[in-house]
């Protein structure tokens, strides 16, 4: 993640607030809203799809591994983040002789941003076209926050083309629709609109529990702000409170129990996300975001899984606690 953004930058996002305040008005060289001008550690394939009859593109990285073992693993993204932040998974799975397939979904990164609604089960059919194009029957699927739901979808979907699935501090395992009044699509648009990049730090440093150095978040920082400057920013707003409200109104915590293929989940201790609370009656937000008791509760209603929590460990567990990910998601993976 360092190589992405030069130190200096880094700490001047990060030094008093008035220094904050004025890196957070300083210029930025726009990115495209495919995060045009935003560097991915390896090289992006492009598969043209059609969602809603609208021609889009789907971008993905494939990874060989020098020593393969004949499986596959397929990376599943969150809402907040570019699938390059899997770099350290991806090299992770290599190594261990897995082929890597990183994709952005439709919405997300450097895929398409559609003028219609997002939605998982258009993602997940996505997804497996994905794999029908890759020629792979059957995969691992690793996924991480919103990649959680959409793994699930799959899962239940398409049982047959998922061998594992690992869920790495998946959002929805509750209903937010018990707690959250509904938002208007134009209301959030607005209030995200006002977002400074100095705030969507400190919301992603609240909001996660991040126990990462600074450095290492000022690339999401950048992959949503630079984006400010692209003339198509509109659409990329659109599309990004799609995936919000597609959260929000699709829910699948009532589906995680049916999954009958193995199971992982792997939680941080301290993450304790739950989209839209600040917008729950004050009493119930204390009730929200109880991330790893759900999984723990969830894991023993299904027929083949089980929860590991990582302790002082947030939202980002992959990045936050590298060894013991790899120490999990191996050793479930090679059963």
């Amino acid at each position: 993640m360092n190589r992405f953004l030069p130190a200096a930058l880094a700490a001047a996002l990060l030094a008093a607030p008035l220094a904050s305040h004025a890196a957070d008005t300083t210029p930025r060289e726009p990115y495209g809203i495919a995060l045009e001008g935003f560097a991915y550690p390896y090289p992006v394939h492009l598969l043209p799809v059609v969602n809603d009859g609208e021609q889009l593109a789907m971008a993905y990285m494939d990874v060989a591994p020098q020593q393969p073992n004949g499986r596959t693993v397929v990376l599943l993204h969150g809402r907040n983040f570019p699938s390059s932040y899997w770099a350290p998974v991806i090299r992770m799975l290599s190594e261990a002789g897995f082929r890597v397939v990183v994709p952005d979904q439709i919405g997300f990164g450097k895929s398409s941003k559609p003028a219609g609604e997002l939605h998982f089960d258009t993602l997940a059919r996505n997804t497996i076209a994905l794999l029908d194009h890759l020629k792979i029957d059957k995969a691992e699927i690793v996924a991480h926050s919103l990649g959680g739901m959409l793994g699930v979808r799959i899962a239940r979907a398409s049982p047959d083309r998922v061998a594992h699935l690992v869920l790495t501090a998946p959002i929805g395992l509750e209903d937010y629709r018990l707690y959250v009044p509904p938002t208007p699509t134009e209301k959030i648009i607005e209030s995200e609109d006002k977002l400074t990049a100095e705030g969507y730090r400190k919301q992603l440093q609240t909001n996660y529990a991040i126990k990462l150095p600074p450095d290492q978040i000022t690339p999401f920082i950048d992959a949503r702000f630079n984006i400010k400057g692209s003339p198509d920013y509109p659409r990329w707003l659109r599309a990004f409170v799609s995936s919000g409200q597609m959260i929000y109104r699709e829910p699948i915590a009532h589906e995680v129990a049916l999954v009958s293929e193995p199971t992982l989940f792997i939680m941080g201790a301290d993450d304790h996300n739950a989209p839209g609370r600040p917008n729950a009656p004050e009493a119930l937000r204390a009730k929200m975001g109880q991330n790893a008791e759900l999984a723990k509760e969830l894991a023993a209603k299904m027929p083949n899984a089980r929860a590991e929590v990582i302790p002082d460990t947030g939202h980002l567990v992959f990045l936050e606690a590298p060894e013991k990910y790899r120490e999990l998601v191996l050793g479930f993976l090679g059963r």
